[in-house]
């Protein structure tokens, strides 16, 4: 028989340097900090136990806040974010590195310079279709030309033959009482070139940077052709990077993709599909450990680049060299997990 002693409550900032056998944490609040909860959760020796309170008693009726949907997972990831100490110039360095050298920013740099370098071309292009003068005026002023523009970018780098599709798409049915030509001829657009994979469409491979970001090619500017490729290399030599620190860190989600074939042909495809993955990641910033995909995709763009991402997983797999286990083996989804 065990005899045990209890002790009394005390406070996380009394317990700092304390030890006792086990240790029971009462944590009521998202408001606590994730120091805190580091200091609660490491003052047993045996066990340190947490209890999550879901319930909020205000003192009055003018204190109470909503929080819809109150659970212990949602206190405790408030709890895990909530860190109030200071970063070091290290740290901070670090950080505004990251952001500044990631594919998200590089990528919106690069699509900034492309929206300018092809906004003429555009214009060009809708004034050679059935559309009236004032028709014109009205795409280029919606505030729809932007997603217009971004979907002509798409066709373009997937080799379909504008000059031939747009105007038989805009000529296909009549825009007389639409209310936004823009968001009109770009919604038939978007329908026409992910569905169709006839004559308007090249058998040339599709211009992709990292696999994911759509190349422009058709600039003669020397400002705009330098300030492209200089994102483009950046945004190549960081998927790099990032692809090789996840071969590094072997991090979990790279199960999805096998492992690497001693060949050394199907290797460097292998790590060309890895560094689609990663680049994925970094413009989407996922972190997830587990699924290389993350969440499901939160716009029409992003899932055109899970596509891409998950085309790359599958070509990976195809072409991965197994490694030897023990016991049966197991399949994974794209999202990482076991089938």
């Amino acid at each position: 028989m065990r005899l045990q002693n209890l002790g009394y409550a005390i406070t996380v900032h009394r317990a700092q340097g304390a030890t006792v056998d086990t240790a029971h944490a009462i944590v009521h609040s998202h408001q606590m900090t994730r120091e805190s909860l580091y200091v609660a959760m490491t003052r047993g020796r045996e066990a340190n136990t947490a209890y999550v309170a879901i319930d909020q008693f205000p003192l009055e009726e003018h204190q109470k806040e909503p929080e819809p949907d109150v659970t212990a997972r949602s206190v405790l990831a408030g709890v895990l974010a909530h860190e109030t100490a200071e970063r070091s110039a290290h740290e901070m360095l670090r950080a505004e590195h990251e952001h500044w050298s990631s594919i998200a920013q590089l990528a919106g740099e690069y699509d900034t310079i492309a929206e300018h370098v092809q906004h003429d071309r555009w214009i060009t292009l809708l004034e050679q279709t059935a559309l009236t003068r004032e028709q014109v005026d009205d795409v280029i002023a919606s505030e729809a030309f932007g997603a217009l523009a971004g979907e002509l970018r798409r066709a373009d780098a997937e080799r379909y033959d504008l000059p031939r599709l747009l105007p038989e798409l805009i000529a296909a049915r009549p825009l007389a009482g639409a209310e936004d030509l823009a968001s009109v001829i770009q919604h038939r657009l978007q329908a026409a070139t992910t569905s169709r994979t006839g004559s308007t469409r090249t058998r040339e491979p599709v211009r992709l940077i990292a696999g994911i970001v759509y190349e422009v090619t058709d600039t003669t500017d020397p400002d705009s052709r330098r300030a492209l490729d200089e994102r483009r290399t950046l945004i190549e030599q960081r998927a790099d990077a990032l692809a090789q620190r996840a071969l590094d860190e072997q991090v979990p989600w790279l199960r999805t993709l096998g492992s690497a074939s001693a060949n050394p042909q199907a290797r460097a495809e292998w790590e060309r599909q890895l560094r689609t993955v990663t680049a994925y990641r970094d413009r989407y910033g996922i972190t997830d450990a587990q699924r290389p995909l993350g969440d499901s995709p939160q716009s029409g763009n992003q899932s055109l680049d899970a596509a891409r991402a998950q085309a790359a997983i599958t070509t990976a797999a195809r072409l991965a060299h197994p490694a030897p286990r023990p016991g049966p083996a197991h399949s994974y989804d794209a999202h990482g997990h076991r089938l």
